[in-house]
């Protein structure tokens, strides 16, 4: 009974985050431009489509509130609904959880909405296409493959010390 909640929790992780998507380029796609390669930066600003500080501000926006937020609604899934109480217990079902949104991410948003849609087209940055690329595309992939994880570690062992 346990796996579909944590399937259906990994599908909420992924709506969550596919609602701050849609939240960060309502008003363009340049709006999460914070999220492409250095070079797709450079041009927006070259441009004139938007700043530096604006970019950088929208990556801050973007990691204070997105992923807290998603640490939070794991935790609660794992130990307030699921009731984990061991290490092995809130690792399993938090990477579980974590993967799913990441696969999610890298397949349906970054690979199929950035890649293959026009939603997220940048005027006069056709040329720099695919936006995720490279040390982005690297890092995205790492992180879900092998961050999550080790994330997932990091909160099950401390919440194996609270919940003692």
């Amino acid at each position: 009974m346990i796996i579909p909640m944590i399937l259906f929790e990994g599908i909420v992780l992924s709506f969550i985050i596919l609602v701050a998507c849609v939240v960060g380029i309502a008003n363009g796609p340049v709006g999460l431009v914070c999220l492409y390669e250095r070079e797709v930066w450079d041009r927006c600003i070259e441009n004139g489509l938007t700043t530096e500080e604006k970019i950088k501000k929208s990556a801050s926006n973007f990691k204070l509130v997105v992923i807290p937020l998603m640490l939070i609604v794991v935790l609660l899934s794992v130990y307030g609904i699921n009731g984990a109480r061991t290490f092995w217990e809130g690792f399993i079902q938090m990477t579980i959880i974590l993967v799913i949104e990441g696969l999610f991410d890298r397949l349906f948003i970054d690979w199929y909405w950035v890649g293959k849609t026009k939603a997220w087209n940048i005027e006069g940055t056709d040329d720099l296409k695919p936006y995720i690329y490279g040390k982005s595309l690297i890092i995205k992939w790492t992180t879900t493959l092998v961050g999550y994880p080790v994330i997932a570690a990091i909160l099950a062992g401390i919440m194996s010390l609270i919940i003692l």
